[in-house]
């Protein structure tokens, strides 16, 4: 049935492709973006309040502002609480200021908020696999060193891998503190690295920098040995919604493919696509080679050691069978992603 969602953080990456989603099943749409002035970020969205008429309304909100949310909220039948920064470890000066009070505080007010709209049933937060994991190594340290939800990130910290570290404390809080009533309950995606097409050009995910990165050709002289858990942009935006509408949906779910794919496959993929192959690398670099010149991608010594040359399978059964997610295949994901990208840099 039709419902009406909060979307916060409409924006980004994410968050517009399952506004986008959403509308187009038929769901009422209230949103919110830090400033109804930043005229790039709200273009997308008014541009979806076109295509869909009466269906979509656009909030102020600020993550850090108690009762921020209260407005935007009201009439609410699920809350999707999908803003929160992701930067990569090189974009990162101060974890404390760009990535764990941003995503703490904005959990709390966000949930004192649906504390406040009795409409509300159902949150669905936007979490990660970097809040099962620090880093890789400690995958192998898992049950059959298989990624599974049923692990929380021990080993991160305000000042070492940020980014994991606000993730598990923002979803351990909202967890606690949707532990403490009955009317409303919770379900948590955490996928991998999120790829894919994006519907608004102004998002600064570190999945989309982390790709402009390769597509420009910085790694044109070889990549470090480093594999990750993918998954498209369009396949978590489905992933929230069964998550919302499935009555039996419940805790984590891993949204991820069940293999990893390293640095110099996705650069194969794209080669093929690519307007300029030759700035796509062909070659693997050693990591001997890489370790001179890694603090200038912010990569320590110990980042190195605990992440390259380390691949580990992904559980991501309960996604399959209780969101019913299908995963599209990496490489339509990255075609897609290039075409989005140099779309973009033609502008």
């Amino acid at each position: 049935m039709p419902q009406t969602a909060l979307v916060s953080g409409g924006s980004g990456f994410v968050a517009s492709h399952l506004i986008q989603q959403l509308l187009a099943a038929g769901d009422t749409v209230h949103t919110t973006v830090r400033s109804l002035g930043a005229a790039a970020k709200v273009a997308p969205l008014l541009e979806l309040q076109k295509a869909y008429p009466g269906k979509l309304q656009i909030f102020e909100a600020d993550l850090l502002k108690p009762g921020s949310f209260d407005a935007a909220m009201k009439g609410c039948d699920v809350v999707y609480h999908v803003a929160s920064p992701f930067l990569m470890p090189e974009q990162i000066k101060d974890g404390r200021t760009q990535m764990l009070e941003p995503a703490l505080q904005g959990t709390h007010n966000v949930l004192a908020s649906v504390e406040a709209t009795p409409t509300v049933r159902r949150v669905v937060l936007t979490s990660t696999v970097g809040a099962i994991f620090g880093d890789y190594i400690d995958v192998l340290q898992m049950e059959g060193q298989v990624l599974s939800e049923k692990y929380f990130n021990t080993t991160s910290s305000v000042d070492y891998n940020a980014y994991h570290y606000s993730k598990v404390v923002a979803e351990q809080e909202a967890w606690r503190i949707c532990g403490l009533q009955n009317r409303w309950d919770m379900v948590s995606i955490n996928p991998g690295l999120i790829l894919g097409p994006s519907l608004t050009p102004t998002s600064e995910s570190g999945s989309l920098f982390l790709l402009d990165e390769l597509l420009k050709g910085y790694f044109f002289y070889g990549v470090p040995d480093l594999g990750f858990t993918t998954v498209d942009v369009r396949d978590v935006a489905q992933a929230h919604i069964a998550a919302a509408k499935t009555p039996k949906a419940n805790g984590r779910y891993i949204v991820a493919e069940k293999t990893m794919i390293s640095f110099i496959d996705m650069a194969r993929i794209l080669r093929k696509v690519h307007k300029k192959p030759y700035l796509l690398p062909r070659f693997q670099a050693p990591t001997w080679l890489i370790r001179p010149i890694a603090p200038l991608f912010g990569l320590t010594p110990i980042y190195i050691k605990n992440h390259f040359g380390i691949r580990f399978a992904v559980d991501n059964q309960r996604s399959l069978g209780d969101l019913g997610l299908r995963y599209r295949p990496i490489a339509e994901t990255l075609i897609d992603h290039y075409r989005s990208w140099a779309a973009r840099q033609a502008k």
